[in-house]
């Protein structure tokens, strides 16, 4: 199957789907995706989604996702609009079912960053247009497909790569986990007593890892767990909303900051991800993730060149 055959198989394939988790997807989509995502970043001027309409609803903050998925639609002909939760009626109590019934008579798809997969999930029961999860707090799908894409980019293949993901077991890692397993990488997750990822999470993955001949580790020494890693990845100790637990979190991650003499025992290519916003002097240094073996701009570029695959793929594309 060539380029463009890909890229209409995965249109006719999703079109009106949800994007919540990537557990909910194939090898085969996922594949057709990231050619997909080569495609529109080769071709980033097109109408394919001309007089289309993207809600995004925010109860968090954001940089890259607001700005990645705004820019995306205006890049595709279409319209993005910005809806703060304390904004609209869903911030003054109005239902999730009923604001989802609402927006489904006005826009094409629905993208929603919120603080809880439960909220994500009765959206997307209730809407008739394809709802796409711009981070909850246990998927950051987007996120993870830019990850693999850039991994893809720089190494040239993801069947065997070996990627190794140091501090909070969160919802980064969680989809990174699962999109890894599913396209035959070999995930090591480096994490203290009380922070690693969710343990069905991380059972689901394993069993992804077997189909498809990859390999998804617990390893809670990082200098054991970086040896012949091709990618280091890592996440701030403490996201939005653990503000409280910052303190605690600075004791606990003690001794899993990625810095130039952990790199040291990776191999000498190894790429570092990180999905930012980057703490400098916490989970990485300056040296490290402003040096030569970071990429993380690249990353963050191709959040834009990913999401918009996946609205062309939901929404249907012309």
């Amino acid at each position: 199957m060539n380029l463009m055959e890909q890229i209409h198989a995965a249109d006719h394939s999703m079109r009106g789907k949800n994007i919540l988790t990537w557990l909910d997807y194939t090898q085969g989509e996922v594949s057709q995706l990231l050619a997909q995502a080569q495609y529109v970043k080769e071709n980033p001027y097109s109408q394919s989604l001309k007089s289309k309409n993207l809600a995004m609803i925010f109860e968090k903050s954001s940089t890259r996702t607001r700005v990645s998925f705004e820019v995306g639609m205006e890049q595709m002909g279409g319209h993005a609009l910005y809806l703060n939760s304390r904004d609209i009626q869903i911030g003054r109590g109005e239902t999730i079912a009923d604001t989802a019934r609402v927006l489904s008579g006005y826009v094409d798809a629905i993208m929603f960053r919120t603080t809880s997969h439960e909220k994500l999930h009765e959206l997307a029961v209730h809407a008739t247009v394809p709802v796409i999860n711009g981070l909850c707090d246990m998927y950051h799908p987007c996120q993870a497909l830019a990850d693999i894409f850039t991994i893809l980019e720089l190494k040239g293949r993801l069947g065997g790569v070996k990627v190794v993901y140091i501090g909070d077991g969160n919802n980064v890692a969680h989809s990174l986990m699962v999109l890894a397993a599913m396209m035959g990488m070999e995930m090591v997750i480096s994490a203290p007593e009380g922070y690693q990822p969710d343990p069905a999470i991380t059972e689901k993955a394993k069993n992804l890892a077997k189909l498809h001949g990859g390999a998804v580790i617990i390893e809670n020494n990082p200098e054991q767990a970086v040896v012949d890693a091709d990618v280091i990845y890592t996440d701030v100790w403490t996201s939005m909303g653990q503000e409280e637990e910052a303190e605690e979190r600075l004791k606990d991650f003690e001794g899993y900051q990625v810095n130039a003499l952990l790199l040291k025992g990776a191999k000498t290519d190894v790429s570092f991800l990180h999905c930012l916003p980057a703490h400098r002097g916490e989970e990485v240094t300056a040296d490290v993730i402003d040096g030569d073996h970071s990429v993380v701009f690249q990353q963050a570029e191709n959040r834009m060149h990913v999401q918009k695959a996946i609205l062309q793929a939901v929404i249907g594309w012309k």
